[in-house]
């Protein structure tokens, strides 16, 4: 239901990449599949080779939501996470709103104070 296209911001060649993954998600997944643009590494800002703005231009040009993100400081992993799940179930929701007319709960919680890499719907 959702698809993350993760780049390096570090390397050209793995953005590059993200054109042929997006035309194999057009040809091989389910119509109106989720997707969300990741440039990892965004605590790497000295050696960047990606500029942020050609990111962003390539998301909007496929309609999708884009984020800069570090896997190593968690910085806006939770967010980007957060964003597709509540996207996907907006989209299902809807479905299921045409079909019993009763309204999607898309409200993320938190599992446990101990482990807050987590979340389960609400």
């Amino acid at each position: 239901m959702g698809i993350i296209l993760v780049y390096d911001i570090t390397d050209e060649k793995s953005f590059e990449n993200i054109q042929n993954w997006m035309k194999s998600i057009k040809e091989n997944a389910s119509a109106g599949v989720e997707r969300l643009l990741l440039g990892n590494k965004c605590d790497m800002e000295a050696k960047r080779k990606v500029q942020k703005e050609q990111a962003d231009k390539l998301a909007r040009e496929h309609g999708i939501r884009f984020f800069e993100t570090s896997a190593k400081s968690s910085m806006n992993v939770d967010e980007a996470f957060s964003s597709l799940a509540r996207d996907i179930l907006l989209k299902s929701g809807g479905r299921r709103l045409k079909n019993n007319n009763k309204p999607p709960s898309t409200d993320l919680k938190t599992c446990d104070k101990k482990n807050t890499n987590k979340c389960s719907l609400a």
